[in-house]
């Protein structure tokens, strides 16, 4: 890893509307795009797709998974972590993450966000829930920049 280089989270659902699916993949390419490292759930819905934006764009992708095993990872992960913890891997994906930009989701999305803020890392929302301290975002470009110029200051 390079000093330049950035381990950023996308946190999301396994269920997730198409619109919200094209919007992890083109967050995934943007990352790999700026030679960020991707960090996610590793398995299915967001986390699939943005590994598969970032995959293909030639970037690194790492799969925190819940179980004991990889049986259940996509096949965007090219480094799958099985941490046996199930959830509490949420608290393991924000800690590791330079930063995170959250879309969509449900109340796993929104443990990710809390886990965020208490670790003090920069999170922001797009297409995702509406908290006070998360910034909302419009698109893929504008979320990777948000967290760039946080971890600059």
């Amino acid at each position: 890893m390079n000093n330049n280089q950035l381990k950023i989270a996308i946190i999301g659902g396994k269920v997730a509307t198409d619109e919200d699916l094209q919007l992890a993949y083109e967050s995934g390419k943007q990352i790999a795009g700026h030679g960020h490292i991707l960090i996610c759930g590793g398995r299915t819905g967001i986390m699939e797709a943005a590994a598969k934006g970032a995959c293909e764009a030639g970037g690194l992708t790492i799969g925190i998974l819940p179980g004991i095993d990889d049986s259940d990872v996509n096949p965007y992960i090219k480094i799958s972590l099985p941490t046996g913890v199930g959830l509490a891997r949420n608290s393991i994906i924000a800690c590791a993450a330079d930063g995170a930009i959250a879309i969509s989701g449900h109340y796993g999305t929104l443990s990710e966000i809390a886990f965020c803020k208490q670790y003090q890392t920069p999170v922001c929302s797009l297409n995702s829930w509406q908290i006070k301290g998360v910034a909302t975002v419009s698109s893929p470009q504008e979320a990777l920049k948000y967290i760039e110029e946080k971890i600059q200051k």
